[in-house]
C-alpha cells in the first residue's frame, strides 16, 4: 500500500472518531432531559406526607380517648357508686330506709360502694337501667324484668325467695260489705292497681279477668300495693289488686289447692300488728298464723283493715320478683352481688332485726327470707301472657 493512501485512511479514521466523539452530548442531552422529567414528577409526590400527617392525626385522636377512659372511676368506688333501683312497689320512705341498710350490707361483703334511689314508677325504673346500662342493678318484678329485658338487654341474677316459696300469687280485694261476690261482679267497678306495670297488681289480674269475661271500669294507679290495699279498705276504689303470700301455718305448709288464702279466719279471733307483723291467735309457733299478704303492711295504717277487706279470688303462682343487672354490667361484680345478696337475705341479720329497723326481710318491705340464683327462661310465663293478652309494652307502660 502507497503511503497516500495509508495517510488518507488514516485521516478518514480520525475525521470519523471525531464525529463519534462529536456525537456524545446528544446522549448527555437526552440523560439530561429524563432527569428533568424526574423532578417535574416530584410535586405530584408531595401528597405523600399529606397522607401521613393525617394517618398521624387520626392515631392521636384514639390516644386521647384511650387515655380518658382509664382516667374513669372504677364501678363501686365512692367517685362511681353501683346503683341500686327498687320499684316503688310499697311506700318510698320505707325502700329507702330498707334499701340503705342493705347497700352498707353489701359493701361489707364486697367492698363496693352502692347508691340507693326509687324512682317514681315501674317504667322509670326500667328506663333508667337502660339508659345506665352498666352500673345499674334493679329489684323489679316479674313482668318489669321481661320489658326491660325484651327493651335493652337486662339479665336476671337473683330471685326472691318467700318462706321457702320461689313463686307469690296476685289476689283481688274487696270491702267484707261490698256485695261483691265473683268476679263477674267487678264488671264496670273501679280498679285500684299499684301500677299497670306491675306483675301481680295488673298484669296477671287482667290476664284473669279476660278469662273470665270481665271489663272493669276506670283503672286507678295508686302508686304501690300497700296503698292500692289503702284505697280499697277506704272505699276509694270497689276493688283493688296486689302481691298475695300464703300465710304461716302452725302445723303444715299452705296448700293452694285445697286451702283458702285466708284460712287464718278458722281460728275466729281478728289478727294483731306485732313489731311490724301480723298474727292470728299467737303466731304459728303458738298453734296460730302468721298472715303475709300485702295487706299486712297496710295494717299500721289502718289497723281494722282485715276486718273491712276480704279476698275474693287468688291467681295461679307468678315467678317472685328479681334482682336484675344492666346488659353492661361487668359480670364478676354482678356474681359478687348475687352471693352477697343470699347471704344477707338468709341472715339473723335481714330476718330479725331490731324492733323498729326496716329490712329487705320485714313485711313492709319485700319480705324476703332468701334469693336463689334464676335464669331468663323462667320468666317464659309471663312473656306468653302478655302475647296472649295481645299487649305492646307501649300499651303496658302506658307510652
Amino acid at each position: 500500500m502507497s503511503y497516500k493512501r495509508i495517510l488518507t485512511f488514516s485521516v478518514i479514521f480520525s475525521f470519523l472518531s471525531v464525529v463519534l466523539i462529536a456525537c456524545q452530548p446528544t446522549t448527555v442531552e437526552v440523560t439530561r432531559v429524563v432527569k428533568e422529567t424526574i423532578t417535574e414528577e416530584v410535586p405530584v409526590e408531595v401528597e405523600v406526607p399529606v397522607e401521613v400527617t393525617r394517618v398521624v392525626t387520626e392515631i392521636e385522636t384514639v390516644v386521647e380517648t384511650v387515655e380518658t377512659m382509664s382516667d374513669e372511676a372504677p364501678l363501686g368506688s365512692e367517685e362511681r357508686p353501683i346503683q341500686v333501683l327498687f320499684v316503688p312497689s310499697v311506700e318510698a320512705d320505707v325502700i329507702i330506709s330498707g334499701g340503705e341498710l342493705l347497700a352498707q350490707e353489701l359493701e361489707a361483703a364486697t367492698g363496693y360502694k352502692f347508691e340507693v334511689s326509687v324512682p317514681n314508677s315501674y317504667a322509670a325504673t326500667i328506663e333508667a337501667m337502660c339508659a345506665s346500662p352498666d352500673d345499674t342493678v334493679g329489684f323489679i318484678p316479674a313482668l318489669g324484668y321481661v320489658l326491660a329485658n325484651e327493651r335493652c338487654g337486662v339479665q336476671v341474677g337473683n330471685a326472691a325467695v318467700r318462706f321457702g316459696w320461689p313463686v307469690y300469687w296476685a289476689q283481688i280485694v274487696v270491702r267484707a260489705d261490698s256485695g261483691i261476690e265473683s268476679l263477674e261482679d267487678l264488671a264496670g267497678k273501679t280498679w285500684g292497681a299499684p301500677s299497670v306495670t306491675s306483675t301481680s297488681g295488673y298484669l296477671v289480674p287482667t290476664a284473669l279477668l279476660s278469662a273470665a269475661g270481665v271489663e272493669p271500669g276506670e283503672t286507678v294507679e295508686t302508686g304501690g300495693h300497700t296503698q292500692a290495699m289503702v284505697a280499697v279498705a277506704q272505699g276509694d276504689v270497689d276493688f283493688a289488686t296486689a302481691f298475695f303470700s300464703p300465710p304461716l301455718l302452725p302445723d303444715r305448709r299452705w296448700n293452694p289447692e285445697v286451702d283458702s288464702p285466708e284460712i287464718w279466719r278458722d281460728a275466729e279471733v281478728g289478727p294483731e300488728f306485732v313489731d311490724g307483723r301480723v298474727f292470728v291467735a299467737g303466731g304459728p309457733t303458738e298453734g296460730g298464723y302468721r298472715i303475709l299478704d300485702a295487706r299486712a303492711a297496710a295494717m299500721e295504717t289502718i289497723p281494722t283493715i282485715f276486718e273491712d277487706t276480704m279476698i275474693l279470688a287468688i291467681s295461679d303462682p307468678i315467678p317472685n320478683d328479681t334482682v336484675s343487672f344492666g346488659p353492661e354490667f361487668p359480670l364478676n361484680q354482678a356474681q359478687e352481688i348475687i352471693k352477697a345478696l343470699a347471704a344477707y337475705a338468709a341472715s339473723d341479720a335481714c330476718q330479725e332485726p331490731p324492733e323498729g329497723v326496716v329490712t329487705l326481710c320485714s313485711d313492709s318491705f319485700y319480705s324476703w327470707t332468701g334469693a336463689e340464683p334464676t335464669t331468663d327462661a323462667a320468666y317464659d310465663p309471663i312473656r306468653f301472657m302478655i302475647q296472649a293478652l295481645g299487649m305492646t309494652e307501649e300499651e303496658i307502660l302506658g307510652e
